[in-house]
């Protein structure tokens, strides 16, 4: 059974994971929400006014904070304190103790494993705090980049989705995979 705790703070090695501020709209916008091939990368509208990222915080972020089922984080690299993107479990089953990861870092920080360490500590978080029996994290079929980070944390490929995504000319390809906590378990013993 899910033990629903809301966000709560995370800390990394090199990252804090924790809820979001009305501080963080202005590097949020600079590194990452208002990027647009990081947002369409992500599938997500692309922000251009601090205005706009308020209004998302307003009316979907913060404003969730308050429910105990609400998982979303935003990225802030410990040496710079700038918001350098997001992870969330954006699907939660608590009938079948099941969530479903997204995540998304801005351009200029990636290729420095953010992407793997945030992966990481959120699916340690949804086994170990919110007690999820399995995590899944799907990906377009050509973004290699992301099944790049999903491989190196573990998850098993399970197959893919034909013709999921439509991408303005042509329709891609959703490839899922996932991890079960006893898994997870076991590859983390020391």
């Amino acid at each position: 059974m899910i033990t629903n705790i809301g966000t709560q703070t995370i800390e990394t090695e090199r990252l804090i994971l924790r809820r979001f501020e009305y501080s963080d709209i202005d590097s949020a916008l600079r590194n990452w929400i208002g990027d647009e091939k990081t947002q369409w990368d992500y599938g997500e509208p692309c922000y251009s006014t601090a205005e706009e990222v308020r209004e998302l915080f307003d009316t979907k972020y913060i404003v969730s904070y308050s429910k105990p089922d609400y998982y979303r984080w935003a990225v802030i690299e410990r040496d710079t304190l700038e918001c350098i993107g997001q992870i969330a479990f954006f699907t939660l089953d608590s009938n079948n103790n099941h969530g479903e990861i997204e995540y998304v870092i801005g351009p200029a920080f990636q290729g420095r494993e953010y992407a793997t360490e945030i992966t990481k500590a959120v699916i340690s978080f949804g086994f170990d705090k919110i007690n999820l029996h399995r995590i899944e994290i799907d990906c377009r079929t050509e973004n290699t980049a992301s099944q790049r980070v999903i491989e190196k944390c573990g998850l098993t490929f399970e197959g893919i989705f034909r013709d999921f995504f439509w991408r303005k000319d042509h329709y891609e390809g959703r490839k899922v995979y996932s991890i079960l906590k006893k898994d997870w378990i076991a590859s983390n013993r020391d």
